[in-house]
């Protein structure tokens, strides 16, 4: 085979277009969480300037028109000629990467934007920005769209304020849905606002009408304090400390009753939900501290042995939020884990100071450490148990259920489940699938709600029992991961109402009783089409498959009621395999979304909210997320 590839075959691609062309390698992905990405660069570099001490007020404004505004008390934004690019400085800095004031500490002391990179990218994401810098008395505004300047930069004229305002409106070309969160947007705000004292930021929703106002005298001691709304805790206060040397860090620690852990770590001011260096440090400081204290007691706890680090964090929360000033290094431009070499450093400091606390607070050291030893002690039995199961059932041969069509291939890296509901969606996936590599469960109806159900009605459940077995794990304290079957496990409902009631039951039991598969990458959403639409025009026929209300009403827009027909698939069984294949199901032409968890607290609340025993917190949630309903299917 002989293929032409010469030097024309090589692209260069100049200013801002390999960010238009390739926005996924900038801000993770061009879903909801890459839109929101946009506006936490924009809050960033205002935050930076609050964090150097030229910024004491922040305002935030949610357009009704999908604008975010984002205006700063701080320096503004410089408008001299810049010497390398012969542009004003603010057009530069919007059009050109790795362009900013943050590549040393002569104008930043510490910063959370370090490449230069981040409001460029807003811009070459965004259909319209407008960027204004008050500055020595003068005001100056330049527009720019999709990473080009729209405009010169115009003197508006004196003023007696400073800053910088930046508004910017996401480009529908990109995004597939240009609606902001308000409630995202605003728990951003308010964490900025704990983790910076003396910063007070405004977020007016001129989608809901609503202006909020956060301002937190005690940082982060107010912020764990609004964590643990609800909880019950183990000591009467939190543990808080501040070190402020060459490396800045404070924390605060509460331990409560529950079986979860939170730990929300910052390095400056940007939440690294990845954790990172900084996060490795706090938690071996941490468990030895712990395994210090209990060492040198001579209580019943110091009988406890082997004292695991998950242990130490069971019904933890925590935040960590450091400061470094130069070099930091972050895992890529969302910066959602921190690469600095900090960890030696930051685990000393966690080490001495909370073994300290210990020592000097006896009274909370023996509710702490009695907490972490009925944890150590639940691990223990846990593990006895597993053993015993598996003692029993080494010799049986495995039972997959009836309905499971198995796939032949046994490489778990290359294998796939799809959990559908009912007979009727199981037979076409059976007939779309590639038996060679993919498996399909049909369950019948919906699953029991695991986050209501008692552990034995869960045990009895054949619909649990059969995804159990098929998935191969094990549950709850009998999860064991060396036996996982499918390397990709699909939940695909149908996409109604009550498809979606199955797929958040599904979630929730993989939540609650096999999370580690979340954790690391097993479980999708598979996302069959709405709408089949066949196009009539030019004596040609064409077929559409629409996955979203907005694409097909684009498609209305362009084509005459009479030149199309539209099919709605209310269930998978309405699709032929070969549709149900080519849409959903085949590697190179489906498409799925991939579960994660990006907030353990607020996962969690989401499921107890939505699902817990507590109708009074559905009620409120309904009440104040009702207004962001677009479209109910009847």
């Amino acid at each position: 085979m002989t293929t032409s590839y010469t030097g024309r075959d090589i692209q260069i691609l100049k200013g801002l277009a390999p960010v238009r062309l390739r926005p996924g390698m900038f801000i993770g992905n061009t879903s909801s969480t890459g839109l929101h990405h946009l506006f936490t660069e924009a809050l960033d570099n205002a935050v930076d300037e609050a964090l150097n001490g030229y910024c004491d007020r922040i305002h935030i404004e949610i357009g009704a028109d999908n604008s975010i505004t984002v205006t700063d008390n701080g320096r503004g934004i410089p408008i001299d000629k810049h010497r390398q690019s012969r542009k004003n400085t603010l057009e530069t800095i919007m059009t050109s990467l790795h362009s900013g004031g943050k590549f040393s500490t002569k104008s930043y002391k510490v910063s959370g934007g370090l490449h230069g990179v981040g409001i460029s990218v807003v811009n070459a994401l965004s259909e319209f920005m407008q960027v204004t810098s008050r500055r020595d008395g003068v005001e100056w505004q330049q527009n720019f769209a999709r990473g080009k300047r729209k405009s010169k930069l115009e003197e508006l004229g004196p003023t007696t304020k400073h800053g910088t305002t930046v508004m910017f409106r996401p480009d529908p070309d990109i995004f597939k849905d240009v609606v902001f969160n308000p409630k995202t947007i605003k728990e951003q705000a308010k964490a900025k606002a704990f983790l910076t004292r003396g910063l007070t930021i405004i977020v007016d929703d001129q989608i809901n009408g609503t202006v909020d106002r956060f301002y937190f005298e005690e940082g982060i001691k107010n912020y764990i304090e609004d964590l643990v709304q609800g909880k019950e805790i183990v000591t009467e206060a939190p543990f808080y400390f501040n070190y402020d040397n060459d490396l800045r860090l404070e924390m605060v620690l509460w331990w409560t009753a529950t079986t979860d852990r939170a730990l929300y770590s910052y390095a400056n001011s940007v939440y690294t939900s990845g954790g990172g260096s900084h996060e490795n440090g706090f938690r071996h400081g941490l468990t030895r501290a712990v395994r210090e204290y209990m060492s040198r007691q001579n209580s019943q706890l110091k009988k406890i042995k082997g004292i695991t680090g998950e242990d130490v964090r069971e019904g933890l929360v925590a935040v960590l939020s450091i400061f470094v000033s130069g070099n930091l290094e972050f895992q890529g431009q969302t910066k959602e884990r921190l690469n600095s070499d900090i960890q030696p450093q930051v685990e000393t400091v966690v080490k001495d100071a909370f073994e300290n606390y210990l020592f000097h607070n006896r009274t909370a050291a023996e509710a702490i450490v009695e907490r972490i030893g009925l944890a150590a002690q639940a691990r223990e039995a846990s593990r006895q148990a597993r053993q015993s199961v598996r003692r029993k059932s080494a010799t049986r041969r495995l039972t997959l259920p009836g309905k499971l069509a198995d796939c032949t291939s046994n490489k778990v890296n290359e294998t796939e489940l799809f959990i559908v509901e009912g007979d009727s969606a199981g037979g076409s996936s059976k007939q779309a699938r590639d038996r060679r590599f993919q498996a399909v469960l049909p369950l019948r109806g919906k699953i029991l709600n695991v986050e209501q159900a008692s552990a034995d009605k869960i045990r009895k459940n054949k619909e649990i029992e059969s995804l159990s077995r098929c998935i191969g794990t094990g549950v709850g304290d009998q999860f064991d991961y060396s036996r996982l079957r499918y390397g990709k496990i699909f939940i695909n409902c149908d996409a109604d109402v009550d498809g979606f009631h199955i797929s958040t039951l599904l979630l929730t039991f993989f939540y609650r009783y096999m999370q580690e598969l979340i954790e690391k990458g097993h479980i999708y959403l598979a996302q069959p089409p709405l709408y089949r639409i066949q196009i009539r025009e030019k004596k040609k026929k064409s077929v559409r498959y629409v996955y979203r209300e907005a694409d097909k009403d684009k498609l209305l827009e362009r084509y005459s009621a009479n030149a199309i027909s539209i099919q709605r698939f209310k269930g998978l069984g309405e699709m032929n395999a070969a549709e149900l294949k080519k849409t959903t199901m085949d590697p190179k032409s489906r498409t799925a979304l991939q579960v994660t968890v990006e907030d353990a607290a607020r996962t969690n609340e989401a499921f107890e909210t939505l699902l817990g025993r507590e109708p009074a917190k559905r009620y409120a949630f309904i009440q104040e997320n009702a207004v962001f309903v677009r479209e109910i299917d009847a």
